[in-house]
């Protein structure tokens, strides 16, 4: 059990990842919101938090880069005190494409921001878990539908976070450090405008189950019960917010 809880957003200035710090931080966590280039949003979040009471700062930096992980960890270490949950969140999603249009440059930016990212933090993480903790990787429904038309590559990158969090979680289980998945599917989030299509969620959910798309606090739900101690035997586990899809 962990009494005092720090934890890093990554990605956390918009969509899912700022719903997530402010859902977090009204559960006593105190918030690390990290952000690559949106300062003005970030600190829209952290300054939500404060007006609640909650405890969170803002830290710049691109966490597919080595050197910006460990300045970034280091920066949480002196203003929060230890991290003890981390969730990986930060990603990104480029035009529309098929497969066979794609360029290397393209395949290989999807590749280091969207995976590469991801082992750096939890390796920061887990070296600072001595008491243990918990990890959440924000996936995609993407990884088990597969992108075709669109994403393919973006879906690849998902697919290796699912086995991420399965191999991690074996890794680690006996430091009393639990990894588990979120698979987000279609939410409304400004993402879908990066990709080239921002009404994307309404073009697609009659195709949805529950017919309708998701909300970032849903899944930032999500994310809060596998962090909790709540969930303090769940390991290696994905949950789909994905409405059914």
């Amino acid at each position: 059990m962990i009494d005092s809880k720090v934890v890093l957003v990554t990605g956390g200035s918009r969509g899912i990842g700022a719903a997530t710090s402010i859902y977090l931080a009204k559960q006593g966590y105190s918030v690390c919101v990290n952000y690559i280039s949106n300062e003005i949003e970030a600190n829209k979040v952290v300054a939500e938090i404060k007006d609640n009471g909650g405890v969170a700062i803002a830290v710049q930096a691109d966490v597919s880069k080595e050197a910006d992980v460990i300045r970034l960890f280091n920066t949480i270490d002196s203003s929060l005190g230890k991290i003890t949950h981390l969730v990986n969140n930060a990603g990104i999603l480029l035009p529309q494409m098929r497969v066979s249009e794609m360029t290397a440059e393209r395949v290989n930016k999807i590749l280091t921001t969207n995976i590469t990212s991801y082992f750096l933090c939890c390796r920061e993480a887990i070296s600072r878990m001595n008491n243990g903790g918990s990890i959440v990787n924000v996936s995609s429904a993407a990884s088990r539908l597969g992108g075709a038309g669109e994403y393919v590559d973006y879906a690849s990158s998902k697919g290796a976070i699912d086995t991420l969090t399965i191999g991690l979680s074996l890794e680690v289980a006996n430091q009393n450090i639990r990894v588990n998945c979120v698979r987000p599917g279609f939410i409304f989030t400004d993402m879908h405008g990066d990709g080239g299509e921002p009404n994307r969620v309404e073009r697609v959910k009659p195709l949805i189950p529950l017919q309708r798309g998701g909300t970032p606090k849903e899944v930032a739900a999500s994310i809060a019960y596998l962090l909790s101690n709540e969930a303090s035997f769940v390991t290696g586990t994905f949950i789909e917010v994905a409405g059914g899809k």
